[in-house]
């Protein structure tokens, strides 16, 4: 078993608790997914299984789309309604300024990192000294805000669709809008849309899995606009004992299809880019 499930998360349970449920439900545990899902949030989260689980990391690094919503006059611990609540204050926001605002996030930017995630320091995740109330510096990684529109907005809330690059976290992203705007706020909810080529529309529910709804999306499928080529048997012998290939490609990464199934991704390792070596093996 062998492919791509796309799941749409339910609120209140961790990305860990739906590998395990898929794991054992389809009876493997080769299951690995492409980006934690806070247990509050919802949505996409694609799951690798199988031989799949090798393109974890491939796919890891697709821009992820978000709708979120945010309540205003309100700070917690996590930066989300569900944490410890720091303070309360009434809040009010111009539309027009926070529609400019959100704007002005479009780009690159250095964001701090959450206290309350799983991010480690010195060997410890971040959300085990919050929660042993010990001091650390938090660190702060380069983000990308790639598209970003206001939805809905009302005098205590507002709502925001966002396309971010890898490692980006919407609860950071929220504080930060707040802050520049001069108001506190916290997500109240938040929706992965996408991620990558896999769509919200295309999900299955944890009781589609059960009930046997559902379809793996087949390896040769995920990567079909990544370079493909369909090789003879002669290069496939040499292929499937990770030779050293020439790059008559001119390709960084090339996908080597035979007998019509993925049998490999290569990539190129010279500063010249004329030799090829494995950099996935799917046989």
């Amino acid at each position: 078993m062998d492919g791509i499930l796309v799941i749409n998360k339910p609120s209140g349970l961790t990305s860990r608790d739906v590998v395990n449920k898929i794991s054992k439900l389809l009876n493997t545990k080769k299951v690995g997914h492409t980006g934690t899902l806070d247990p509050l949030a919802t949505g996409v989260l694609v799951l690798c299984i199988g031989k799949a689980t090798k393109l974890v990391d491939v796919i890891t690094g697709t821009d992820k789309e978000y709708i979120a919503s945010v309540k205003l006059g309100l700070l917690t611990d996590t930066l989300d309604v569900e944490g410890k609540v720091l303070e309360k204050r009434n809040c009010y926001v111009n539309k027009e300024e926070l529609a400019s605002v959100l704007k002005s996030f479009i780009g690159k930017y250095n964001q701090e990192v959450p206290i309350y995630s799983a991010v480690k320091i010195n060997g410890k995740k971040l959300y085990e000294y919050a929660r042993r109330n010990e001091k650390v510096n938090l660190p702060k990684r380069e983000v990308e805000i790639k598209k970003i529109e206001l939805l809905e907005f009302s005098n205590d809330s507002y709502s925001f669709k966002v396309t971010v690059s890898k490692g980006t976290y919407i609860r950071s992203l929220i504080k930060d809008i707040n802050d520049k705007l001069g108001v506190i706020g916290v997500m109240d909810s938040l929706k992965r849309t996408r991620q990558g080529k896999f769509k919200i529309d295309n999900a299955y529910t944890l009781e589609d899995v059960l009930n046997n709804k559902h379809k793996l999306i087949s390896i040769k499928d995920v990567l079909k606009d990544k370079n493909c080529v369909t090789i003879d048997d002669n290069l496939f012998d040499v292929i499937k004992h990770g030779g050293i290939i020439n790059n008559i490609y001119k390709e960084d990464y090339v996908t080597f299809i035979h007998n019509d199934n993925v049998v490999s991704i290569y990539k190129t390792y010279d500063k010249d880019n004329t030799k090829m070596k494995p950099y996935k093996m799917f046989i």
